[in-house]
């Protein structure tokens, strides 16, 4: 074997051992791991105050639109705190807002529809999704082939009583056989340590996010600025997702707003991409990106 020969050996040898190396620490990607089956946007409080002005919620809105196609967005999910203390006017001049949503629209109600009544805020809901869908009560589910939507509506302020909490183990119960997105106005007290005292109180929650086929909690009403807090953590097996206020920020303080919302794309595999952008800006934050995997339900195989 001549040294030429014995090189050219060597450096094909040390080629291959480096594609076999590289292969095992980078498997190569599947078509589960990016065929999108389900993708949502979510929209975040806005009663405004001291005007029943919506500018926030009109440029998410025509965010919202523009994503529409390109990122192959099913529907738009609402977080409740729509209308401040549920009056009138601001159910008014929210409403053609809303009308201009080109998807469907799932809103629940949050601690200030509650200022009014579940007639007004059913009224105006169906009045949002513009015959696109109905809403014909304020808790409900949508169920997929993947994971299903729990949407879970207080049943007094941001809190629920003991019938609210049944209706929500029961569903998820229910859909054992399937990873759930929970959506609330607001998680549980303590979960956003920047406003730990505020949240649901009721004792009967932790067995609902003791639940393992509970994968996520998304829920807005603490108006954080998403640049100063931790807005997406995990605590157990649950993720808490937070949704930033369109019209008004409060916590770390009241310095600083940017309306932003949030984008949920789920893979055929169960991954879940959260994006985060500012309203009207064409890219989203890289710095409020978000993952996690669905979990698997011990009934699938």
């Amino acid at each position: 074997m001549t040294n030429s020969f014995r090189t050219m050996l060597t450096s094909a040898l040390v080629a291959s051992l480096f594609t076999l190396v590289a292969c095992a620490s980078h498997p190569a990607t599947t078509s589960e791991d990016t065929e999108v089956v389900l993708a949502f946007a979510v929209l975040g409080d806005a009663e405004p105050k001291p005007k029943a002005e919506f500018p926030g919620l009109e440029a998410a809105v025509h965010h919202v639109n523009e994503l529409a196609d390109p990122q192959h967005l099913d529907f738009v999910v609402g977080v409740g705190d729509i209308a401040h203390k549920g009056t009138l006017i601001q159910y008014e001049n929210a409403t053609p807002v809303l009308q201009q949503l080109s998807l469907p629209f799932y809103p629940i109600m949050g601690n200030e529809e509650h200022g009014s009544t579940e007639e007004r805020y059913l009224e105006y809901a169906n009045q949002w999704t513009a015959g696109k869908n109905t809403i014909e009560k304020p808790s409900y589910v949508l169920e997929f082939d993947s994971l299903a939507m729990v949407f879970a509506s207080p049943d007094h302020g941001r809190d629920f009583d003991d019938d609210g909490i049944d209706w929500i183990l029961t569903q998820l119960q229910r859909l054992q056989d399937k990873p759930v997105l929970l959506v609330v106005h607001a998680a549980q007290a303590g979960v956003y340590p920047e406003r730990a005292d505020k949240g649901v109180t009721h004792p009967g929650f932790a067995e609902v996010v003791a639940q393992p086929n509970l994968a996520a909690v998304i829920s807005g009403d603490l108006h954080m600025d998403m640049d100063r807090v931790n807005h997406s953590h995990k605590i157990g097996q649950v993720h808490y997702l937070h949704i930033p206020a369109l019209e008004r920020t409060k916590i770390p303080d009241e310095t600083r707003h940017t309306p932003m919302f949030r984008v949920f794309q789920v893979t055929a595999s169960g991954k879940v991409l959260v994006e985060t952008y500012e309203a009207g800006v064409e890219a989203p934050l890289s710095r409020h990106r978000y993952t996690f995997t669905l979990p698997k339900s011990p009934l699938v195989r």
